[in-house]
């Protein structure tokens, strides 16, 4: 049953500012590389937490689009 494949991968994503732990939708078998790469000018985040460098949280939203310019790191989970 195609429902019951679990398509969320969690991903922290260092920007100069912030670091943002979060959720991307990736097809099956797919790498956070090749998601990031195809992204367009945004990076759709599901569950997204932001914090500031020193580890105050500045944003808790359901979605967030995160301009693929700012990103610094990606790493596949939290």
């Amino acid at each position: 049953m195609a429902d019951d494949i679990e398509t969320r991968t969690k991903v922290t994503i260092l920007t100069a500012t912030y670091r943002i732990r979060a959720y991307i939708d990736l097809v099956p078998g797919a790498r956070v590389t090749d998601y990031i790469n195809d992204a367009k000018d945004f990076i759709a985040l599901t569950e997204a937490e932001v914090r500031e460098a020193e580890g105050r949280v500045v944003l808790n939203v359901p979605f967030l689009n995160l301009s693929r310019d700012h990103v610094v790191i990606v790493t596949p989970g939290h």
